[in-house]
């Protein structure tokens, strides 16, 4: 990831176009660096053509008078002078190396240049044509490069059409989330092109310099390299001189202010910020703020300079020398949004169409193509097919919950015949431990707990759910109290007969399961003066922020099928489970049947954005229409429906659903014997489904999803290791779905507020490796920790849907080692 050292300054060189004179401005600052003293590295990453001509020999004869201060390498030599990736092809595919191959070759001979000098250095690094030109395996430079986000430099094209040219590799540098601290180009008396750039530049907070063209290429070899010599002497002199010193100078404050910026970063926040889910009566001070100074991929670079002790064990040789960024893998998916990863370029390139196209334009009876296409998407091909007939888009998770009671309540007022006073104490079923935002309305389809407020009124009943857990190796269901006394069978189940609840409809434990339904819904309509119930409400196979529970799929089908009888809306919260975070599109897969109303977020975008949609029936829209405004459903945010999001979602989507049928999971889903149901979604109905009962008069309910087949769940952690974690004499059960792993922590205090599960792993945030195995599959082998949140007694860890394999062995590797000491 994100190199940053104290006195080793990096700077990449980008060119707007090929044959800019990349090179030769390259040339000139590392010898204006070497001019004031300093060690210079020049790293040519990729070279292609003879040797005559590569760029890293044309830096070392022209180093000058204090060449011996510079030092020039190339990495990959291609002999054809054409484009890398042709060049590597041409010349086998032995030779080509892997976007990750490539990006750790560069890192590690960064970080090997750092760590050999203990005096004040530069390193410039240069790229090959312009900003898109490939690499060898075909990937453009801006994304290859990007993980290693170093500060930037643009040599600008001085020539005819330069002025585009430039600009829009300035744009492209921005859209990737490169800093650009410098703009050079060669002074043009015909076409001025740097007249126009350095005010349109600097309004930007960019400098730009131009400087002499070279002297026109002498026939006679020894005048050329001693004008061309001439040339570099000026150009290593100050800016009076027509020279690069004060470009060099430039350079190095932005180096410093960087810094500076992010030492003070934590007393700022310390000072300023009020921080979600934080008590700041216990921080400590400055070393508990994680500075994050950029993201990629599965990882943070952040920047823990103000930590390190000035008692450091390391030598005085070397202390500081190593890179004040770190490496950490984002072991929480950013609070459960990020699918793709961070900065995903098609997500990143779509929010700025959308940006440019729309801005943002007002909602109510206007359609604007992102939109349109959005709601189409997720109702005819998406976690809708085959139910839902409306998408309502909003801003966030919490707010499309907000609407979902509002939906879910309208018809069950309608359906109930229900007086305007009924109306007004209506309450939902659920599951305690549930949790839909923290908007006072959904906290209040809750119950009471460490998430609600003052105002928070619990209106409803929620049942304590059974649990699916892997313990001991073996996977079973715990059951609540109200269950365990009676004579259940099947206490010891397998993962896939558990989320088989098409099979387990008929077993005694369903039975069980009814009985208590049942029987508890008859007490709560009997008691006098009771609430009616308006909606049932669950979050679908996973209680999130309740501490990660895995709720038994067979008990939440018995509540689908109880709600329907009585004709209870049912809404699912998969805010946080559905689109393919748990492996599944949707969990009506998994539970055999559709919701009436169902909300998406967090994954929806990638992760990029806030957006939200709520899905509802035809029966569920219609129980808006009327005559009257007043009927309506009269919600929206300013920002419903956001262009800029639902252009985000639908590339995100796309890109989801190609993960979810295709074969990237196939390995994962193999090792936990899933092979075979890739392609089974919500809509896809199978033989043996089982219909979901309307009842009670309502309107027909949603058609019947299909009902779960064996082997349909599946974790892309490993079964072994899940396995083995589950034995730890420590860990009291685990869980996995998906991208989701979860372990309770055995005794200690229980609950949200224990720091149980915070202080057994507190040392994962460490950074380690740097030699041997790449812990973390970084760039380059970096010292490397895990970032981690838990919920109280309860840790858990989450990927992107699209990390590498890898990478999450590497994970797994490193939980051991912190639980197994």
């Amino acid at each position: 990831m994100s190199l940053l050292f104290k006195n080793f300054r990096v700077h990449q060189v980008f060119g707007a176009n090929t044959d800019v004179g990349k090179t030769i401005l390259t040339s000139g600052l590392v010898r204006a660096s070497a001019a004031k003293k300093n060690h210079v590295f020049y790293l040519k990453p990729v070279s292609t053509g003879p040797m005559h001509d590569a760029d890293d020999e044309h830096v070392k004869r022209y180093a000058g008078p204090l060449g011996a201060l510079v030092t020039a390498r190339c990495l990959y030599r291609f002999d054809e002078p054409v484009s890398p990736h042709l060049a590597a092809e041409r010349e086998g595919a032995q030779n080509v190396p892997t976007d990750d191959a490539f990006v750790t070759s560069v890192a590690s001979y960064i970080r090997k240049c750092a760590s050999g000098t203990t005096e004040r250095s530069h390193m410039y690094i240069e790229t090959a044509g312009g900003v898109h030109s490939p690499t060898p395996s075909g990937t453009t430079q801006l994304d290859s490069y990007r993980p290693l986000f170093l500060p930037t430099i643009l040599v600008g094209d001085s020539r005819l059409g330069g002025i585009s040219s430039t600009i829009s590799a300035y744009e492209s540098l921005l859209l990737r989330g490169f800093v650009v601290d410098a703009v050079l180009l060669f002074k043009d008396p015909y076409h001025r092109n740097s007249e126009y750039l350095e005010p349109y530049l600097a309004e930007r907070g960019v400098k730009v310099s131009a400087v002499d063209p070279p002297p026109p290429r002498e026939a006679d070899a020894r005048k050329n390299f001693m004008v061309t010599e001439e040339y570099y002497r000026k150009l290593a002199s100050d800016d009076r001189a027509g020279g690069l010193l004060g470009v060099v100078e430039h350079l190095d404050e932005r180096h410093e202010g960087r810094i500076k910026e992010l030492h003070s970063m934590p007393r700022r926040a310390l000072d300023t910020v009020w921080w979600p889910f934080v008590q700041h009566g216990l921080l400590k001070g400055e070393g508990d703020v994680n500075v994050i100074d950029s993201a990629w991929g599965d990882h943070f670079s952040v920047f823990n300079g103000h930590r390190r002790s000035s008692s450091s064990s390391s030598p005085p040789s070397t202390a500081g020398l190593g890179s004040l960024l770190e490496s950490q893998f984002d072991g929480s998916a950013s609070w459960w949004t990020q699918a793709l990863g961070h900065a995903h370029p098609a997500l990143t390139l779509a929010a700025a169409r959308a940006a440019g196209r729309y801005g943002h334009v007002m909602y109510p009876r206007a359609i604007h193509a992102p939109a349109l296409r959005l709601a189409e998407r997720l109702v005819h091909d998406g976690p809708g097919k085959g139910w839902a007939a409306r998408a309502f888009i909003s801003d966030n998770g919490s707010t499309g919950m907000e609407i979902a009671l509002k939906m879910a309540l309208r018809v069950a007022s309608r359906r109930f015949g229900l007086a305007p006073r009924e109306r007004k104490t209506m309450g939902v079923l659920g599951l305690r431990g549930s949790y839909h935002g923290d908007t006072i309305g959904s906290m209040d389809a809750c119950e009471e707990g460490v998430y609600t407020c003052e105002w928070h009124q619990a209106k409803g009943y929620w049942f304590e759910p059974p649990t699916v857990e892997i313990e001991n190796g073996r996977a079973s269901v715990r059951v609540p109290s109200a269950v365990a006394h009676r004579d259940v069978e099947g206490r010891s189940l397998s993962p896939s007969w558990i989320y088989d609840v098409g099979a387990r409809l008929d077993t005694p434990l369903a039975r069980a399961y009814r009985d208590l339904v049942d029987g508890t819904l008859e007490k709560l309509a009997g008691r006098p003066g009771a609430a009616p119930l308006g909606a049932l409400v669950l979050e679908p196979l996973v209680l999130g922020a309740g501490g990660m529970v895995f709720v038994d799929p067979l008990f939440q089908r018995v509540l689908v099928d109880a709600a329907r009888a009585r004709g209870l809306p049912v809404v699912f919260d998969e805010v946080f489970s559905g689109l393919w975070r748990l492996g599944l599109r949707s969990a009506a897969a998994a539970l055999g049947a559709h919701p009436d109303v169902a909300v998406y977020g967090k994954a929806l975008t990638g992760g990029l954005v806030p957006l939200a949609a709520t899905l509802a029936t035809e029966d569920v829209f219609g129980a808006f229409e009327g005559p009257d405004k007043a009927e309506a459903l009269l919600h929206g945010h300013s920002y419903s429906a956001y262009a800029v999001g639902c252009e985000v979602a639908n590339v995100a989507l796309e890109r989801l659903e190609r993960l979810g049928v295709g074969e990237t999971w196939s390995d994962a889903r193999a090792a936990w014997g899933a092979v075979g149901v890739a392609r089974a979604g919500a809509g896809e109905r199978r033989e043996g489904a089982t219909p979901a009962n309307a009842g009670g008069g309502a309107a027909a309910a949603p058609a019947p999803a299909p009902a779960s087949a064996s082997a349909t769940v599946w974790s892309v952690w490993s079964p072994g290791f899940v396995d083995v974690l589950s034995k730890l004499e420590i860990v009291d059960h685990a869980m996995t779905l998906g991208t989701v792993l979860a372990f309770k922590v055995r005794g200690g205090d229980a609950g949200y507020e224990s720091h149980s599960a915070e202080a057994l792993l507190n040392t994962l945030g460490d950074a380690v490796g740097g030699s041997g195995r790449n812990v973390t599959s970084v760039p380059g082998g970096a010292p490397s920790g895990i970032n981690f949140r838990t919920l109280g007694d309860v840790a858990y860890f989450m990927t992107s849907l699209n990390t590498p394999p890898a990478t999450i062995r590497a994970v797994e590797d490193r939980i051991w080692a912190v639980l197994g000491r």
